[in-house]
């Protein structure tokens, strides 16, 4: 499928494995992106990103999509079986070159699209305290924080949150067709 961003052109997006080269640069760059925040080094970060099992990101309780201009993969981000009504969010991301132009939203707007068509009925998702961004992004994009908004980000600690879904039953038939 492709998508029309003002400024980019056509962006495809594609369903890919965690092992899928084209993912490899959004684990690369979460891992660097985490370890400034956090600590720890960029390959003991990788090495935890890369540690989940990659079958729980592949349907049919999950996904990983990477957002592409021409080869290069742009923006990208994975959803997993949370429990038998809730899918979980991970590894949100969009390359240092091409934040500040809406990808994310994309990112998080194909994911429940997928969610959804997979009879899912609620999002769930966590991130750090020092990511002000991701919390502005999931905050735009309709998610309820499970956490008290009066403390502080390093109070609160992980920002946990939630949204709810209109369930589509059409995902077997997509699947099997």
């Amino acid at each position: 499928m492709s998508v029309e961003i003002a400024g980019i052109g056509g962006v495809e997006v594609r369903s890919v494995s965690q092992n899928d080269p084209l993912a490899a640069p959004l684990i690369a760059e979460l891992a660097l992106e985490y370890s400034s925040r956090y600590g720890g080094t960029r390959d003991e970060i990788f090495e935890d990103l890369t540690t989940y099992p990659a079958e729980e990101f592949a349907p049919p309780h999950g996904a990983l999509l990477v957002l592409t201009l021409g080869d290069q993969a742009i923006a990208g981000g994975a959803f997993r079986q949370f429990d038998s009504t809730t899918a979980e969010l991970k590894r949100i991301w969009t390359s240092a070159a091409f934040r500040q132009r809406g990808l994310g939203k994309i990112v998080v707007r194909e994911l429940e699209s997928e969610i959804t068509a997979r009879g899912y009925r609620r999002v769930y998702l966590t991130t750090g305290p020092r990511q002000p961004e991701a919390v502005a992004l999931y905050l735009s994009c309709g998610y309820a924080p499970l956490y008290d908004t009066a403390l502080s980000p390093l109070e609160v600690g992980i920002h946990p949150f939630e949204k709810k879904l209109q369930v589509r039953h059409d995902y077997d038939r997509r699947v099997s067709a």
